[in-house]
């Protein structure tokens, strides 16, 4: 009779010693700014959404959240730079698809373990992506675009922001699943590749929606399929690749909050439920909307076991592919 008011207590005393055994630093967190590694410069899409959403979060934590850009490596320099930094709470890192489950695929050898070293926090949102032509190729629809692919002796070449990109392996992944004669044509950046197939020296392009939107609805390029799950508010007439005829494809590029492996879970939980609170806000959804990023600030778990899958995912894809970036 006396088990319930026991058990009460026990679970009392346990959250009590639970509490009393955290460090100090955990309990008064945030007590100073904290740093954001960016690996990559300034001014693009995954540095903007770093921005907006360190704004935010340093006024819900009551520090100021500053952004520190590390570029270099496709972004394994400032991933390696927060994956051996102290795990206190007080550095995180912009985790990007293409670093974390691309890169260490195609690269011989990465400076750290995306699994081991570091601790997922919250995404942040996908970017969806999408495949626009020249209006001079003679296509409608992606149906149309892969039986065109066929019929040509030297394919379709469609251009990325490089080799390894998300758009390139999302390429390649089309091409492994519609046998597409897709020819990769890689860029050292997204800026030139869109300029060549506005101007129509590339026929077509596999890209960011943000990037390519503006074009489209000018009329300058020829929207062929998105590959989000659904279809785009923005762009309700584009189909989606698995309604254009792969069923379950989906790829998107995605970014996210990390911080060091070691960081105490308290702080990674409370830096999760302000990220969250952040991204889900209206005027920061809107914010990431304009750079064509769907707000999610999910769980730690969540986003670890999308990290898991991805990994596995561009492994196979990667192989078949047999990308290798030196």
């Amino acid at each position: 009779m006396h088990t319930t008011p026991r058990r009460a207590l026990l679970a009392l005393a346990l959250t009590t010693l639970a509490a009393a055994a955290l460090p100090a630093a955990a309990q008064d967190y945030p007590s100073k700014p904290i740093r954001l590694i960016v690996p990559f410069a300034p001014g693009g899409v995954t540095d903007t959404s770093a921005r907006i959403v360190a704004e935010k979060l340093g006024q819900r934590l009551g520090q100021q959240v500053v952004v520190d850009n590390k570029p270099g490596a496709s972004g394994n320099i400032g991933t390696q730079m927060a994956a051996t930094a102290a795990p206190d709470g007080y550095t995180l890192v912009l985790g990007f698809d293409g670093t974390l489950v691309i890169n260490p695929h195609v690269y011989a050898k990465v400076p750290f373990d995306t699994l081991k070293d570091l601790a997922p926090v919250s995404k942040i949102g996908d970017a969806v992506l999408i495949i626009v032509t020249h209006p001079s190729v003679p296509v409608k629809n992606f149906n149309e675009l892969v039986a065109y692919s066929k019929a040509q002796p030297g394919g379709v070449s469609y251009g990325s922001a490089g080799t390894g990109s998300t758009p390139h392996l999302a390429g390649e992944l089309l091409k492994q699943r519609t046998g597409a004669h897709f020819v990769h044509i890689p860029y050292k950046g997204g800026g030139q590749a869109m300029s060549d197939v506005v101007g129509g020296t590339l026929p077509m392009l596999y890209t960011a929606v943000a990037g390519a939107y503006p074009f489209v609805t000018q009329g300058k390029l020829h929207p062929i399929a998105v590959s989000s799950a659904t279809r785009l508010p923005s762009l309700p007439n584009v189909p989606t690749v698995a309604e254009a005829g792969v069923p379950g494809f989906e790829s998107s590029s995605w970014v996210g909050i990390l911080a060091p492996a070691a960081t105490p879970r308290p702080i990674v939980e409370r830096l999760q439920r302000e990220i969250h609170a952040v991204v889900q806000s209206p005027d920061v959804k809107e914010r990431l909307a304009s750079l064509g990023i769907a707000a999610a600030g999910n769980t730690p778990a969540e986003f670890g076991t999308q990290i898991q899958a991805d990994l596995k995912k561009y492994a196979e894809v990667v192989k078949a592919a047999n990308v290798k970036v030196e």
